[in-house]
């Protein structure tokens, strides 16, 4: 368990840029984010705000920096070590949901679990708790089963399921209508808020705004910026 008084996300120097790229395609000079805090990232289309979360999530490799998630640079770990931080507290939802095809409801939630804490003879209870809470009333039904809004609530409990100290949303709301979109943040925004998690939401849509306390553009993050700041 993380300490509160420490940051579950601390972001110092960061520089990636893919291969060939004349120019970085995520600079961030540094980002700190509290336990149980919502964040808004902002940034048009391409700026690198999807690269900057698969950096923080440990599925790409910083070129320079350190990313210290839940006390451990995710920068210098490698392999399993890397997977097994990265189940153990942080959760990602995904703008296409990214659900396993094939499997159920429940399995997609306790593939979640495998690398969790908590103990696997309780995987089976907690999961199905979850997704009750969220509203699935079907766990058994596989994604091309459930309707666009179920699979939202499965991608978010998979993505809560392990208690992570941070949770990574990944423009989630950009496949939905705004109706839907406002349900989506709501139910978003509370499981986060049960289990303790922080979140980090990245996203262009101006809408979202209103949602969080703190907002930051991804441009005031970055290490050639002349200032740095977050508007509020």
């Amino acid at each position: 368990m993380t300490n509160p008084s420490t940051p579950v996300l601390s972001i110092r120097g960061l520089r990636f840029r893919y291969p060939g790229a004349q120019t970085d395609t995520v600079s961030v000079s540094n980002l700190d984010l509290a336990a149980g805090e919502q964040l808004l990232l902002t940034a048009g289309s391409g700026k690198g705000k999807s690269t900057l979360l698969q950096l923080i999530a440990g599925l790409l490799d910083a070129g320079e920096g350190s990313i210290v998630l839940a006390g451990t640079d995710m920068v210098r770990l490698r392999g399993a070590s890397r997977d097994t931080h990265r189940g153990r507290h942080l959760g990602m939802i995904f703008q296409t949901f990214n659900l396993l095809h094939g499997f159920t409801a429940l399995e997609n939630v306790l593939a979640a679990l495998m690398f969790s804490e908590i103990p696997p003879r309780e995987h089976r209870a907690s999961a199905l708790a979850l997704l009750g809470r969220l509203g699935i009333d079907r766990p058994d039904a596989t994604p091309e089963e459930l309707s666009v809004g179920q699979q939202q609530r499965v991608a978010v409990a998979r993505a809560v399921a392990a208690r992570p100290a941070l949770v990574l949303a990944d423009e989630p709301t950009a496949s939905l209508d705004p109706e839907n979109a406002a349900g989506a943040m709501d139910l978003i925004q509370s499981a986060c808020k049960d289990v303790g998690a922080a979140l980090l939401c990245v996203s262009h849509d101006p809408s979202m705004a209103p949602r969080f306390a703190r907002r930051v553009s991804l441009a005031e993050l970055s290490l050639n910026a002349p200032a740095i700041g977050a508007a509020r």
